[in-house]
């Protein structure tokens, strides 16, 4: 029993570093951040099975002011696919087949990589994998992402030695942001543009400010409020930035730094002036020290679009770890 348990061990330390020479010789992938290409038949393409997959992954963002897709969708013909077309980071390959099939492999051709197999006897199978599938596909493409554009981050970072002295907590932001205001619990960090600006506030509050009753949606709303009226002016008097009450927020539950937050995408404005943009509020339950994290990222930049801005943001704050 001994002598089987160590060969079992030997074969899946062998296993184990072939499947990391593996990963080590496998070229780097390529794209822009928020890209998917599709690999189908022409034919496929532009029926019904096409029609799903734009619905589907190139449904609009929540919480932005223009309509913009989750994904730029890129069609490739199968007998295209080669060479550098496999590089890319996100890639679905959907097809007729003698049996149905959904799978999502991690670095085939490339890495980091995710690559989706969808197949399915007739049109009807594989339009119902898909809508079955999509939220799936969607998470995973989506987390791969935000880890991809957390990687390029990392690459220059700015100094956040402050922030963990004031909130016990750290956080990668790109070298190319500065703090504009800093005082005691709260930091406002904005990184310039050549049309506009992306901003970070980072602050704190008790945990009865938000959960205080069963309304979290309008407590987050009376908070940020109350945050930008003190802190966010414009350049105009009596201008300053709050929720835009045009737009009803979204409000999701997730998970940070293993920690329950509240998520809340939405549009914000200048109150008496013009300027406005999409925000993205998590509010991070901090037990421990009876507070929530509150870490906002929001930008300004009226004449392209905003989605990359955010996916961008979205990295930054999800890199937060609260370490007391």
């Amino acid at each position: 029993m001994k002598k089987f348990s160590i060969l079992f061990l030997l074969a899946l330390l062998s296993f184990s570093c072939k499947e990391e020479k593996k990963v080590q010789n496998l070229k780097a992938s390529s794209g822009k951040i928020n890209t998917l290409s599709v690999i189908i038949a022409n034919q496929l393409w532009s029926g019904e099975v096409g029609d799903t997959i734009r619905n589907k992954f190139a449904a609009p963002v929540d919480g932005l002011p223009q309509q913009e897709p989750l994904f730029n969708i890129s069609q490739y013909d199968p007998k295209l696919f080669e060479g550098f077309m496999t590089n890319s980071r996100s890639i679905m390959i959907v097809s007729k087949a003698d049996t149905n099939r959904f799978e999502i492999k991690t670095n085939v051709y490339a890495q980091p990589q995710k690559v989706v197999y969808i197949s399915g006897q007739n049109i009807s199978d594989i339009v119902q994998l898909i809508e079955n599938n999509s939220a799936e596909i969607i998470k995973s493409i989506k987390e791969s992402e935000i880890a991809e554009n957390q990687r390029r981050i990392k690459l220059s970072l700015l100094n956040v030695d402050k922030i963990k002295k004031k909130f016990g907590a750290t956080i990668n932001i790109p070298s190319a942001y500065k703090y504009i205001i800093d005082e005691e619990k709260f930091f406002w960090i904005r990184k310039e543009l050549p049309s506009g600006n992306t901003s970070i506030l980072i602050y704190e509050v008790p945990i009865s400010d938000i959960e205080k009753d069963t309304n979290i949606v309008s407590n987050i709303i009376q908070m940020r409020d109350t945050i930008g009226k003190k802190f966010i002016e414009g350049t105009l008097p009596n201008t300053f930035m709050v929720t835009e009450q045009a737009y009803a927020p979204y409000l999701f539950e997730v998970t940070l730094d293993g920690k329950k937050t509240y998520e809340t995408k939405g549009t914000w404005e200048l109150k008496n002036d013009f300027m406005a943009g999409p925000f993205i509020n998590y509010a991070i339950k901090d037990e421990k020290n009876n507070r929530f994290l509150v870490i906002e990222g929001f930008c300004y930049n009226p004449p392209t679009s905003k989605r990359d801005l955010m996916h961008e943001l979205e990295s930054i704050i999800k890199s937060v770890k609260i370490l007391k």
